[in-house]
C-alpha cells in the first residue's frame, strides 16, 4: 500500500497537471486538448493489453514497466522544456508524451487494483477497497504540492515534473522489495 501511495499519486499528479504543464511552455488549449483525448484513446487498447501481458508475465512485472514508463516521462518532459528546443519540436514531444502516458495510464491503475485484489481476504474485500479507495485519494496531495514547491522554488516548471520523478523511484523501490503476492506471480 505504501508503494502504491508513492507511484499512483505520481501517475495521478502527471494527469492532472499535464495541461498546466503544457500551458507554461506556450502550448495552444487545441494542443493540450487534443493531446488529452489522444491520451484516453490510447489507454484503452493499452489497458487490455497490460492485462493480457500481466497474465503472461506477472502483474508484479507490468506495474514495474508502467512505473519505468512513467519515469521516462517525467525525464522526457523535464528535457523538452529547456529553452534550447524549439517550440515545433516541443510540441511534437507534447505529443509523444501524450501517448506515451496513455501505454501505462489505464495499465498501471487496473492491475495495481488487481494486484491489491489478490492481498486481501476475500470475507474484508469490501472493507479493504475502501481504506485502498481513501488511500488512493489521499495520493493526489503530494505529487501536485511537489511539483507547484518545485516549479515555485526554480521558476521554471520543468524542475516541478522531475520531481515527480521522486514519486515513481520511491513507490518502484518499495514495490520491487515487497514480497510477492500469490503463487501466479513467478
Amino acid at each position: 500500500m505504501i508503494a502504491y501511495f508513492f507511484y499512483i499519486d505520481g501517475v495521478n499528479t502527471i494527469i492532472h497537471m499535464a495541461t498546466v504543464y503544457g500551458d507554461t511552455m506556450g502550448l495552444s488549449k487545441t494542443t493540450l486538448i487534443l493531446a488529452l483525448f489522444v491520451t484516453q484513446i490510447v489507454a484503452f487498447p493499452f489497458a487490455i493489453l497490460f492485462g493480457k501481458l500481466a497474465g503472461r508475465f506477472g502483474s508484479r512485472k507490468m506495474i514495474l514497466v508502467g512505473i519505468l514508463v512513467y519515469c521516462l516521462v517525467c525525464l522526457l518532459g523535464f528535457f523538452m522544456a529547456s529553452e534550447s528546443v524549439a517550440m515545433a519540436l516541443r510540441i511534437k514531444l507534447y505529443w509523444m508524451l501524450a501517448i506515451l502516458v496513455g501505454t501505462s495510464q489505464g495499465g498501471i491503475q487496473a492491475i495495481s487494483r488487481s494486484y491489491f485484489g489478490k492481498m486481501v481476504p476475500k470475507e474484508n474485500a469490501n472493507e479493504f477497497f475502501g481504506f485502498y479507495d481513501i488511500f488512493g485519494k489521499f495520493a493526489a496531495i503530494l505529487g501536485p504540492a511537489l511539483f507547484g514547491f518545485f516549479a515555485q522554488l526554480t521558476g521554471e516548471s520543468r524542475y516541478g515534473v522531475l520531481s515527480v520523478l521522486l514519486l515513481f523511484i520511491v513507490g518502484g523501490a518499495i514495490f520491487a522489495a515487497s514480497r510477492k503476492v500469490g503463487t501466479a506471480e513467478g
